[in-house]
C-alpha cells in the first residue's frame, strides 16, 4: 500500500541509505548528516521543464552553414601543439575561452548500420553545455553529416584535426569537452596494454575506407597533452567504450555496492596519463557491451540511452557527485522502481529500456584517482 523501502545516496557523503516509505529526510550515520529527498514527482516537473527549455530554443534546428576552406589540414602531425592558431580551417571556431567542446555525431546515412539519435545527442549536448555550464556557442566545434562545410563532417581527419584544435594550447584553469555520438568496436591488442586483450575504437563516418580511431591514438591525442590546471571531460556514447580512453582508472562497483577504483595501468608500463591535468571519461558501456539509441526526449526526437540519462542525472540532482551521477544514470537506464507509474517522457523511456531489455552500464574513467562521492561533478 506504501510502497517499498529503496536505497539513496546521502547528500554529502553519497552512500546509499535505505529509506523507508514515504520518509521525506533520512539521516546518514557515517557523515552524521540529513539529505532532503526530492520526490521522484519534483524530478519529472523539473526535468520537463528542463526538456521545454531544450524545445523551444529549436535545439533540433539545421546545422551550420559556414563556408569551406581551402586549407589542407592534413599537413598537421598527430599531437601537434606548436603551429599557429591561424592554421585551422576557416569553419573552425575561433574563440579560444576557456571553455571549449568538440562535439561529434556521426549517423552513417544510408548505410544499413545508419544511426538515428547521434546528430540530436550533439544537439542536446551543445544546448546542455550552454544552459547549465556556461560554455558559449562560438566556443563549440560541431562535427555531423549536417554540416555543410567539409571540415565539418565527421571523417578520420577531421575528427583528428578537431581534437588537435581542443587541446591545443591548453593552459592552466580550461575546461575542455570532447563528446562522441556514434558507432564503437573492437580490435585485437597488438602492443599487450589491454587487460581484456582488445583496442576500443570510435568508428568516424568514413572508417569503413579510412579505418577506425584507436584508442593509444585517444589516449595520445586528447589525455597526454593535457596540461596542469587542465581538465577534460570525455563523453562517448558508443558500444564497446568503457575503456577507450586507455585511462589508467576505472570505477567498478565492489560486492558491497559501492564504485571503487580499480588500476588499469598497462603491464608494459606505457604511460597512459596527463601533463599534469586531469582527464576524466564517462561512456556509455562497458567494453563488452553495446550502446542503445531511445525516443525519450518526445515521440520523434531520438537520442543516445547514455546522453539522456546523462541530462537527466544531472538536472535532477543539482550539486550532483561522480558517484551520484554515475548511480543515478545506471538506475535511469535499468529502469528503477522509484521511475514505475508516471507518465510523460521519463515512463516512455523506462517502458523503452524494460520491453527491449537494455543493458549497459555507464562507466566512468579516469588519469588519476579521486573520492567519486565528494568530487561534484562541474564541466
Amino acid at each position: 500500500m506504501f510502497g517499498r523501502s529503496r536505497s539513496e545516496p546521502c547528500g554529502s557523503c553519497g552512500n546509499r541509505i535505505l529509506v523507508p516509505p514515504l520518509s521525506s529526510t533520512f539521516y546518514c550515520h557515517s557523515c552524521q548528516t540529513t539529505t532532503r529527498l526530492q520526490s521522484s514527482h519534483d524530478r519529472i516537473r523539473r526535468f520537463r521543464g528542463w526538456l521545454r527549455g531544450m524545445f523551444s530554443n529549436a535545439v533540433f534546428g539545421s546545422g551550420s552553414q559556414m563556408q569551406s576552406s581551402s586549407i589542407d589540414y592534413r599537413q598537421w602531425e598527430i599531437g601537434d601543439r606548436v603551429g599557429s592558431a591561424m592554421n585551422w580551417p576557416a569553419s573552425f571556431p575561433a574563440n579560444r575561452a576557456k571553455k571549449r567542446a568538440v562535439l561529434v555525431g556521426v549517423s552513417y546515412s544510408l548505410k544499413s548500420y545508419q544511426l538515428k539519435g547521434t546528430v540530436n545527442d550533439v544537439k542536446c549536448m551543445r544546448y546542455f553545455l550552454c544552459e547549465k555550464f556556461q560554455f558559449t556557442d562560438d566556443s563549440i566545434l560541431v562535427l555531423t553529416e549536417e554540416e555543410r562545410d567539409p571540415r565539418r563532417i565527421p571523417t578520420k581527419e577531421n575528427i583528428r584535426a578537431a581534437i588537435r584544435w581542443l587541446v591545443w594550447g591548453n593552459r592552466h584553469g580550461d575546461s575542455l569537452v570532447f563528446h562522441f555520438s556514434g558507432h564503437g568496436s573492437q580490435k585485437l591488442d597488438l602492443s599487450g596494454d589491454e587487460v581484456d586483450g582488445y583496442a576500443e575504437t570510435l568508428c568516424p563516418v568514413d572508417y569503413e575506407e579510412q579505418g577506425v580511431i584507436l584508442d593509444d591514438e585517444l589516449n595520445a591525442t586528447l589525455v597526454r597533452p593535457l596540461c596542469t590546471g587542465v581538465k577534460l571531460h570525455a563523453i562517448i556514447d558508443s558500444c564497446h567504450s568503457g575503456t577507450v580512453l586507455d585511462l589508467p582508472y576505472l570505477c567498478r562497483m565492489s560486492r558491497g555496492g559501492f564504485f571503487q577504483w580499480e588500476d588499469h595501468t598497462p603491464k608494459s608500463g606505457t604511460f597512459k596519463g596527463t601533463s599534469g591535468g586531469l582527464a576524466i571519461c564517462i561512456s556509455g558501456c562497458d567494453d563488452n557491451q553495446s550502446a542503445q539509441d531511445t525516443q525519450a526526449l518526445s515521440g520523434s526526437a531520438i537520442t543516445g540511452a547514455m546522453v539522456y540519462s546523462l541530462i537527466y542525472a544531472v538536472e535532477t540532482d543539482p550539486g550532483t557527485t561522480y558517484g551520484r551521477m554515475l548511480s543515478n544514470m545506471r538506475s535511469v537506464i535499468r529502469g528503477a522502481d522509484s521511475f514505475i507509474g508516471f507518465n510523460g517522457p521519463l515512463a516512455s523511456f523506462v517502458k523503452r529500456v524494460l520491453s527491449y531489455g537494455i543493458k549497459q552500464d555507464p562507466q566512468l574513467s579516469a588519469s588519476e584517482i579521486f573520492d567519486i562521492y565528494r568530487k561534484p561533478f562541474l564541466l
